[in-house]
């Protein structure tokens, strides 16, 4: 199998929106506790805020995965920081492209001009944490026991890396 990081098309809206309900019903990578309609990729278009949403593109068709990037905040004082957001499937993980796609969203930030990248990850996300901290984010902060999915108490752990 074949993959290729590229910017979304509008024609990804519906893989988009699958793979996000897929962790939004299977796992504390995404924080809703019921599955987002199509509406979904609008909303994510929208939180990038005008900055590209990649996709990982299967030969054959399909998306395994998507990320972006996106302001942190909206005022001029937080300017240099960006939050990422990206899900993989799983049956396409460790093959690199969760590497592969910050890398692209590193190389967007350093264009954009931010030197501050942050990470929202749910205290229960053991892949998603280990992931970060395999590639050089660091925790920096921790608001306890503020989520509650599947009848589970998490904490929200915000990861840092400087680039």
């Amino acid at each position: 199998m074949e993959y290729v990081i590229r910017k979304v098309s509008e024609e990804d809206g519906k893989d988009i929106t699958d793979i996000f309900n897929y962790f939004v019903e299977n796992s504390f990578a995404a924080y809703p506790e019921k599955r987002v309609q199509n509406v979904f990729f609008e909303r994510l278009k929208q939180l990038a805020g005008g900055f590209p949403i990649y996709a990982i593109g299967i030969s054959g068709g399909g998306l395994a995965g998507f990320g972006l990037l996106r302001p942190y905040h909206l005022l001029e004082t937080f300017k240099r920081t960006a939050e990422l957001t990206y899900f993989i499937l799983p049956m396409h993980i460790s093959k690199g492209l969760g590497t592969k796609l910050l890398n692209v969203l590193i190389e967007e930030a350093k264009k954009k001009g931010f030197d501050s990248l942050l990470a929202s990850i749910s205290s229960l996300n053991e892949i998603s944490l280990n992931f970060h901290l395999k590639n050089g984010f660091t925790e920096c902060g921790r608001f306890k026991r503020i989520g509650r999915k599947f009848g589970q108490d998490f904490d929200e752990v915000w990861m840092q890396r400087f680039i």
